[in-house]
């Protein structure tokens, strides 16, 4: 059976990790990954491929009979690449174009969440710096300023004062520092609370809820300094409670896939909505992602139980009504290694020492793993595995309490060795001081 994931992060090698573990198929499972990084090449019965242009990946998917595609990230969406695939008949899993407008465009997210009575900050959208600045004056500080565009991890400024608030504004509006993905901005209410991270699987009609989780995206300990795409994470949220789960359900996952269809868009793929919830317990949707988080995405493949090349079919057949999935009881916690300079000017081409004398056991008894992300392999170097982009690696561990977890996860990560390495030490701090 061959199947193709689209991405090269730890997403992606989470995922390959995960369906190379498939128990339900009996003939040998053959995976794809493009462009992949050096863990998933690494891994028995994967192949990277460098291609990444949506033409070739579908020549490549035709060619070699694959099963299905798994898109990991969401550039791809956002150009086509499901309507590319379906178009030829092939089965892939994620939302066409069209739905990924829900991460492509924070504009029409906002409007999206409006229509269908989705919780969310009040807002106001601007193309006009002029126009901002006045909006900022009289709103005040603090407030969130956001390019309406894919920005890589870098278009979202927490701004404390009004001073912030209004470089954000010129830097993305009259700089251009973000190019057109800061060409609009969405100026949107300061919300106070906790942030976690709900994501399920979609098959157009019917929704599978994933494992819970939490991440941490300041780079710094205790939730300081700039944001970044996630330095760490946890699964299960403990706030989020059997209560609270079925209002998110309910209030923001229910809604968002009804309203999709409403407007003739039946959403397939994973959905993440990233939520704030407030100290009285009020819901509101921070931001849609049309695929999986990172790191979340770690932590929840090391928990999930079941088959996940199953739960996929059931997705891609519009049955994910007739499945479960079941979860390992104890919690994961996952750190992220970053390069030097991560998020502003990631240093490349370091030597990544320690991995190999990591202690070994077989894949479905493993009680930890090290995901790669930004990693490659030095050909000329006798394959030494080298740093490639700003995070590097994610230590994922299980342990019979979040605290155990965090404790083996950092024994693990202090075996390993790069320059200018990049860690925070507080990973699961919340969950362990069992803050609401």
């Amino acid at each position: 059976m061959k199947l193709l994931v689209v991405g090269g992060g730890g997403r992606e090698h989470a995922l390959v990790w995960k369906l190379l573990q498939s128990s339900t198929i009996t003939r040998p499972i053959q995976i794809f990954v493009a462009p992949g990084n050096a863990g998933t090449a690494l891994e028995d019965g994967v192949e990277n491929i460098a291609l990444t242009a949506i033409p070739e990946l579908l020549e490549f998917a035709k060619n070699e009979a694959v099963a299905f595609t798994i898109v990991g990230p969401e550039a791809p969406l956002v150009a086509g690449i499901v309507d590319a695939f379906r178009a030829e008949g092939l089965k892939i899993f994620g939302p066409t174009r069209q739905a990924a407008q829900l991460e492509a465009s924070k504009d029409f997210s906002k409007a999206f969440m409006q229509r269908h009575g989705i919780p969310t900050a009040a807002y106001a959208t601007f193309d006009s710096s002029a126009e901002a600045h006045q909006y900022l004056d009289e709103k005040g500080a603090p407030i969130v300023i956001k390019a309406d565009g894919l920005a890589a991890g870098k278009g979202v400024v927490v701004a404390v004062t009004l001073e912030e608030a209004h470089a954000a504004v010129d830097a993305m509006l009259v700089s251009h520092q973000l190019g057109n993905a800061g060409a609009r901005v969405v100026i949107e209410e300061f919300l106070e609370g906790e942030e976690v991270s709900f994501i399920v699987m979609a098959d157009g009609r019917h929704v599978l809820p994933l494992a819970t989780s939490q991440d941490h995206k300041r780079l710094k300990a205790g939730d300081n300094g700039p944001n970044t795409g996630g330095m760490g994470a946890y699964s299960p949220a403990p706030m989020i409670t059997p209560a609270l789960h079925a209002r998110i359900m309910r209030e923001v996952i229910d809604p968002a896939i009804n309203g999709m269809e409403q407007e003739g868009e039946n959403y397939t793929g994973f959905l993440y909505a990233g939520l704030m919830i407030a100290p009285d317990g009020g819901i509101k949707v921070l931001e849609f992602n049309c695929r999986m988080g990172d790191p979340e995405t770690e932590v929840i493949m090391m928990r999930l139980k079941s088959c996940l090349v199953s739960l996929l079919e059931h997705a891609l057949n519009g049955t994910l009504d007739k499945v479960e999935a079941e979860w390992d009881r104890r919690p994961a916690l996952g750190v992220v290694m970053a390069a030097h300079g991560y998020p502003d000017s990631p240093k490349k081409g370091d030597v990544i020492r320690g991995l190999a004398e990591l202690p070994s056991m077989p894949a479905k008894e493993k009680d930890y793993y090290v995901f790669h992300a930004g990693t490659t392999l030095d050909e000329e170097n006798g394959k030494e595995i080298v740093t490639a982009g700003g995070r590097v690696l994610c230590v994922t561990v299980l342990g019979d309490s979040v605290k155990m977890a965090q404790r083996r996860a950092y024994e693990i990560a202090e075996q390993i060795h790069f320059d200018g390495c990049q860690m925070r030490r507080d990973i699961g701090y919340r969950a362990i001081n069992n803050r609401k």
